[in-house]
């Protein structure tokens, strides 16, 4: 029998995403989290799709291989473990492949060796992303290991898009330009959204927001990336949960000449202190709306800014495809909040954008129109499936030769 089944792994800098899927079908039979990785407190949460069966481990996983052994002992016990023969190959997410990797890559020495000299970029996301490669490659190094990166479907954007109008020795000297990231989430909602239009990719301009803790946006041309609001980092871009986005460069030469902040402290301000929690203490949009609900300013103030953002990101987006098919939502706060969704989209009807109040107000589980059918734009909620996407990918590259 043929192999089919992918195991998709999400390690962060102290936690572990999973999910195995049987790619003949793109069905799930298991998935789960590791979390607070190397604490006391450490955490297992696996469920077994098939059955039903939920279980969790609560005690010390030291570190990402003993994670790693844990998940396997639970997919063994469901009879679906990783000596299984039916395990095709193992998809990992990698946040920065830079401008070498454009598509997904089987792992190799040199691939580890390239995604490694690309930390300086990403000391966050690429440390942890290799740690969970070098664990998985450790246990099963007979079986392909696939790397697909955030950064990829962004490789289409034009110079014009992807530089900095900085000295281009000193850009490229130091790797300084507009990567952006979420990109299997955007090539994954993109298509699904031309899917939905009942179209082929290559025949719709599509825009993109990625609205989670984290949040982008990008234009989508006829399936191609043209354009997206991250750049160097995920800093850059729209207001996010804890990070400010867009802001001007010498904000950060003020607040260390006249604050006199220290640039740790600067990078903490704006990675971790600023955007929605900076702006109103909370970075959780269920509650920055209870807050404005009952009358609170400060979460009002906030929510304001962040869809001023957003709109601008729209409107820019707009002028830079010509012609927009469709405007698409996706991820957690994408997905789920409809006040987010109607403001963004309010005052755009000159553009021949609209939202259907009652269609935006019905929570679905799959993609949806919330426009009106008389709209020259659609506007959609497409659920963001980045597991699948990885092992989508994973098993087109390796099922060629399998």
């Amino acid at each position: 029998m043929t192999a089919t089944r992918v195991l998709v792994l999400n390690s962060g800098s102290s936690s572990l995403k999973y999910q195995l899927l049987d790619m003949r079908d793109t069905s799930r039979l298991a998935l789960g989290l590791v979390e607070r990785i190397g604490e006391q407190t450490s955490r297992l949460k696996h469920t077994c799709v098939g059955t039903g069966e939920t279980r969790e481990q609560n005690g010390p996983i030291a570190d990402h291989d003993a994670a790693l052994k844990a998940v396997a002992e639970e997919l063994a016990r469901d009879g679906i473990g990783l000596d299984s023969p039916d395990l095709l190959a193992i998809g990992h997410r990698v946040v920065h492949g830079g401008m070498f990797f454009t598509e997904p890559t089987v792992i190799d020495d040199g691939v580890i060796t390239e995604i490694e000299r690309l930390i300086p970029v990403a000391p966050l996301h690429n440390p942890a992303n290799l740690t969970g490669i070098r664990t998985a490659r450790a246990l099963r190094p007979d079986l392909p290991q696939v790397a697909v990166f955030d950064t990829a479907f962004h490789t289409t954007m034009p110079e014009s898009s992807a530089r900095y109008a900085i000295d281009p020795r000193i850009a490229d000297r130091y790797r300084v330009r507009r990567y952006g990231f979420h990109g299997t989430s955007h090539a994954y909602v993109s298509r699904e959204t031309a899917r939905l239009l009942g179209k082929g990719p290559a025949e719709v301009n599509v825009i993109v927001l990625h609205l989670g803790n984290g949040a982008s946006a990008s234009a989508v041309e006829r399936g191609r990336c043209v354009d997206t609001s991250m750049g160097l980092t995920p800093l850059e871009g729209l207001v996010m949960g804890t990070r400010s986005g867009d802001l001007d460069p010498a904000v950060i030469f003020h607040l260390a000449r006249v604050g006199g902040m220290s640039m740790d402290e600067i990078d903490t301000l704006l990675n971790k202190r600023s955007g929605l929690f900076g702006l109103c203490g909370d970075n959780d949009m269920r509650e920055i709306r209870r807050r404005i609900d009952e009358g609170d300013q400060e979460a009002a103030l906030a929510f304001d800014i962040y869809i001023h953002r957003l709109k601008k990101y729209i409107g820019a987006y707009y002028a830079v495809l010509g012609k927009v098919d469709a405007i698409v939502f996706t991820a957690g706060v994408g997905e789920n909040a409809a006040p987010v969704r109607q403001a963004a989209i309010a005052g755009l009807e000159g553009l021949g954008a609209a939202v259907d109040p009652e269609l935006n107000s019905v929570h679905g589980d799959g993609a949806r129109l919330i426009s009106p059918a008389s709209a020259r734009v659609a506007v959609a909620v497409v659920p963001t499936d980045e597991e699948l996407e990885i092992a989508t990918q994973t098993y087109a590259l390796v099922g060629k030769s399998n």
